[in-house]
């Protein structure tokens, strides 16, 4: 008796040895990464009240944007744009937001995602009429497709964005879509 439960000890204490096992569960490890970028951006301005014939003029620019993963529901984005190409008589803006990021589904390589944002904007106004730097408070979303580990596209982002007291306490609220391409640092 004794010489088989010595033997089935040995057994189990072997076979726990050599058996790989999970040290940490996945819900606990660490998921950070680092993903930086960038894009380029079509936007109606907002301030089409300013012009003469009251038509949209778009802005077309570059821009910026950094994504940090903490976990997969704590996500933080931020990016910079300038929208500084097709501009209505000197008209221009450049907005400087961050926020959260929330990753709603995922269908294979592509993860549709939600944002808010805030930070500030600074606007120069056609025909030299000023300049002035106001609060920008950003809503919106859109698709990450991944290519490879380190390479994904950011195939469409839309924006609506609400300047609250623009000019008089009325507020201006630019929207539009961007494109680009993204780098996973780490």
């Amino acid at each position: 008796m004794r010489r088989s439960a010595l033997v089935l000890f040995c057994i189990v204490l072997g076979s726990a040895a050599i058996a790989s096992a999970q040290v940490e569960p996945s819900a606990t490890t660490r998921q950070f990464t680092l993903t930086a970028g960038g894009f380029g951006s079509g936007f109606e301005p907002g301030a089409s009240q300013l012009t003469t014939d009251n038509s949209a003029q778009y802005l077309l620019g570059i821009g910026a944007y950094v994504d940090v993963r903490f976990s997969r529901w704590v996500q933080i984005e931020g990016e910079a744009r300038w929208l500084r190409f097709n501009e209505y008589y000197g008209e221009h803006q450049d907005n400087y937001l961050i926020g959260p990021r929330l990753p709603i589904h995922r269908f294979g390589r592509a993860t549709v995602y939600g944002k808010a944002l805030i930070g500030y904007g600074k606007m120069t106004f056609c025909c030299g009429w000023g300049y002035g730097t106001f609060t920008d408070i950003a809503l919106g979303g859109g698709v990450d497709y991944k290519l490879t580990r380190k390479l994904s596209v950011r195939a469409i982002d839309v924006e609506y964005q609400e300047w609250p007291k623009w000019l008089d306490n009325q507020s201006l609220s630019p929207y539009g879509i961007s494109v680009g391409v993204g780098y996973k640092v780490f």
